[in-house]
């Protein structure tokens, strides 16, 4: 409810960005590579141990992370290559984050936050992948409860609330739940293209 809450304010938000940045030149690709770099920044700064500063900061680089796509349709320059472009970097923004909540706890002995972070990122990654690799084969495949926004979304409650731990520990389980869906409707739909 929170995410859909969130993806409806957002939209609001969104495409008066997006019309602003087109206006100043800048294409879909070069907010897109913005966006990655702003996160890398954020990611910085939660390694340092700043949580709220760092999830007050992730909240304007999630929207702007939906800045690019609609960009891009509404100036008629959607490419498969920026589709491309925008998940993958996507996915290394993610490993930056996940990789500064590693480095954090390694720093303050929080073995059970290094443990959780790094689930949370593999169970992220296998979220991708297996769409991916659905897609590889034919088969379109976005259902699962925890997509990319949603682990955002709990990932910045958890920063602001200073429920890091509890986050991870969500994010992992879910995301997890996720693959396995994807999994699931990946076997599904391979059967019923025999």
């Amino acid at each position: 409810m929170v995410a859909n809450l969130a993806r409806v304010w957002s939209a609001r938000l969104i495409e008066p960005i997006a019309r602003f940045l087109g206006s100043l030149g800048l294409s879909p690709n070069a907010v897109t590579i913005l966006g990655f770099f702003l996160t890398v920044a954020v990611a910085g700064v939660l390694a340092t141990g700043r949580l709220l500063l760092a999830g007050l900061l992730l909240i304007v680089t999630l929207a702007f992370d939906a800045v690019d796509g609609t960009l891009a349709r509404i100036s008629g320059q959607t490419t498969r290559f920026g589709a491309f472009l925008d998940s993958t970097l996507d996915r290394w923004a993610e490993v930056a984050m996940f990789v500064a909540i590693v480095w954090l706890y390694l720093r303050t002995d929080n073995d059970l936050g290094v443990i959780l972070a790094v689930l949370a990122l593999s169970m992220s990654l296998l979220v991708s992948y297996t769409r991916a690799r659905a897609e590889g084969i034919g088969l379109e495949c976005k259902e699962g409860i925890l997509t990319r926004f949603e682990r955002m979304v709990i990932l910045i409650l958890g920063l602001v609330a200073g429920q890091l731990i509890w986050a991870l520990a969500i994010i992992a389980a879910l995301a997890g739940t996720t693959a396995v869906q994807r999994i699931l409707v990946t076997w599904q739909g391979a059967k019923a293209t025999k």
